[in-house]
């Protein structure tokens, strides 16, 4: 049994690894002017930007014309991993698997 929690928590910690470099990757491009028709800047902004827009919502970060709101969720990401991660540990501690 214990091997399927650390395989759940090693799943978890890889999807919110692989959408920290999304953001980071989306953040890197702002800085430069994209072509809007590249597939890769399109998935970019297309993974990114409903988040980000919800955030921009609640609290407006953006002071001389840079962005805070990718920071803001890369912190958010980083709080949710831990928080998900120490749940199925929880979790497993409850169902006696380690």
């Amino acid at each position: 049994m214990g091997i399927i929690f650390e395989s759940l928590i090693s799943i978890v910690n890889l999807v919110f690894q692989i959408y920290l470099f999304i953001v980071i990757g989306r953040a890197l491009i702002s800085w430069v002017n994209p072509d809007p028709y590249n597939p890769i800047v399109r998935f970019l902004h297309n993974a990114t930007e409903p988040v980000l827009y919800r955030i921009r919502r609640l609290i407006p970060l953006q002071f001389g014309g840079f962005d805070f709101s990718p920071i803001i969720l890369m912190l958010a990401l980083e709080v949710g991993r831990k928080l998900v991660v120490g749940l199925i540990v929880m979790l497993a501690g409850s169902m006696g698997a380690w």
